[in-house]
């Protein structure tokens, strides 16, 4: 799947930095504040000017942006800054239809944590940029669903907890004023007071109590020898991660997808059939924005990196785990039993 990824995010190029509307939509720009802030462009009127400023320390702001074509949809994107500083840090954001998939930052990432606070999306801190993403049900856009990026262009471990914090509220509030604007029916969470900054957990099958939680029974940890897990925080990340820890330093990794990170996902899968071999997949359907969700099963490698093989008994109880896996991230995200 990586090398995959690769290929594709070399092909989009560096100028994927932000945002939407879908469909032929667009903002009704207003006339501003005398905040002295200097936000033009497609982000006049939904940006939440407050975060970004907070972020840079309270000074004021502009924001550059323009309106193109992502993914065979209308798109918006915009750059906030420092007001006068060109050179420094930024703040991206992309605002867009959940059907323009491709690229969707921390949507798409496994190692991400969920945003919480009653929101579907997820923020990724623990290497690179800062990044969060936020999905709202808006059924008059393609895909159902309107998800709001935003990054910074800073890494992480040169960012303040207080600057990772706002990232994500940038990513939040940004993403309840352009639901207002375009009248979108899902019910925004509340603005964050944390960021939830954990890191993959090692422990016991048995004492699971994130993404693990309920997916190696007894009978399946004594058919694999399976003995501990590896997880992350439970919630409603777009992407989510289990791995289950085998003899030999193997694992199997089942990972599940929704919203744009499923239509990313089954898109590379169908684009380049038989990169991982030997794995076990589902689709099930999730209301609103959350569209088809995908969770996948990635079998264990040898010591030479080829995957290993599996004979029928093995098959019966990885198809076992990845039921008991989808069965418990889909009560997380709210979507009827697979």
């Amino acid at each position: 799947m990586d090398r995959r990824r690769s290929r594709m995010v070399a092909g989009i190029g560096a100028a994927v930095v932000v945002a939407l509307v879908a469909g032929g939509l667009g903002w009704a720009y207003g006339d501003g504040d005398d905040s002295g802030d200097e936000i033009t462009g497609p982000c006049r009127d939904v940006l939440a000017v407050e975060e970004a400023r907070a972020f840079f320390g309270g000074v004021e702001v502009e924001a550059r942006g323009n309106t193109g074509q992502w993914g065979g949809h209308d798109t918006d994107w915009c750059s906030v800054r420092p007001r006068g500083d060109d050179q420094g840090s930024a703040l991206k954001l992309q605002i867009r239809p959940v059907e323009a998939h491709r690229a969707s930052g921390a949507a798409e990432e496994a190692g991400a944590n969920p945003i919480g606070y009653g929101w579907q999306g997820s923020v990724a801190t623990h290497y690179g940029e800062p990044k969060g993403a936020v999905l709202l049900d808006c059924e008059q856009l393609p895909g159902k669903g309107l998800l709001v990026l935003a990054e910074a262009t800073r890494r992480v471990d040169e960012l303040t907890d207080a600057q990772v914090l706002q990232v994500a509220r940038l990513t939040t509030e940004t993403a309840r004023r352009a639901a207002d604007r375009l009248g979108c029916e899902g019910t925004p969470g509340e603005r964050p007071d944390a960021v939830d900054r954990r890191s993959s957990t090692n422990r016991p099958a048995a004492e699971a109590v994130g993404t693990c939680k309920g997916v190696v029974g007894p009978g399946s940890a004594r058919a694999l020898a399976a003995a501990t897990v590896v997880e992350r925080p439970a919630g409603r990340a777009l992407t989510e991660r289990c791995e289950v820890e085998l003899a030999k330093e193997q694992r199997v990794r089942l990972s599940a997808y929704y919203g744009p990170s499923a239509l990313q996902e089954t898109y590379l899968d169908r684009r380049y059939p038989g990169s991982v071999p030997n794995i076990v997949t589902r689709l099930f359907d999730c209301p609103g924005a959350l569209g088809t969700a995908y969770v996948k099963l990635s079998p264990p490698k040898q010591a030479n990196g080829e995957p290993a093989q599996v004979d029928r008994r093995t098959d019966a109880v990885y198809a076992q785990l990845l039921s008991s896996f989808a069965a418990a991230s889909a009560a997380r995200h709210g979507c009827p039993a697979p």
